[in-house]
């Protein structure tokens, strides 16, 4: 039941290679969260599926939907399919996705009570950069992914990962 579910739903992607299928699943996980998290208001179950997509020859890639309903109300779809996510766009029809460097870089200012004046100074940039960064509008390059380390007083390692940038990028 389940297979032929995630199929359609991946199909009616425009850009989706119809040739590929959800050819099997696993049970799912269920786990119940509580109100307030990612911005819903009351509690829901999600529940992760993993299983394999095929194409039409032997080629075949992990893939996990996660599905978050509350009640008989679906409330959100996530899959992921080798190492490509798929979800629900957050940005209105044709402008570019935030980038999720930005959700982290504020979450962790936040965490540490840094506010952007302190972060525009710490790192000689503008306040306007900062809140671009925080909003996803940029992500920073290899020296600025340095310069936020030290004020968020965290390893540049482990920023270069959060902002997606590759060990061979270094400047």
């Amino acid at each position: 039941m389940l297979p032929p579910f995630f199929t359609e739903v991946l199909q009616e992607l425009p850009w989706w290679n119809r040739d590929w299928r959800i050819t099997d699943v696993e049970p799912g996980r269920p786990l119940e969260i509580a109100g307030g998290h990612r911005g819903f208001p009351s509690r829901f179950t999600e529940v992760s599926v993993p299983g394999t997509a095929h194409s039409g020859g032997d080629e075949g890639l992990p893939f996990v939907a996660t599905v978050g309903f509350a009640g008989d109300r679906l409330v959100r779809f996530q899959a992921k399919i080798g190492d490509v996510v798929l979800g629900p766009a957050t940005a209105p029809a044709g402008q570019l996705e935030p980038h999720p460097f930005g959700r982290v870089l504020t979450a962790l200012m936040d965490l540490r009570g840094i506010p952007v004046r302190a972060m525009a100074r710490g790192t000689a940039r503008s306040m306007s950069t900062i809140h671009m960064l925080r909003r996803g509008v940029h992500n920073p390059d290899p020296l600025l992914a340095k310069e936020i380390a030290k004020v968020l007083g965290m390893s540049e390692a482990d920023v270069r990962v959060i902002a997606g940038l590759h060990a061979d990028s270094r400047q």
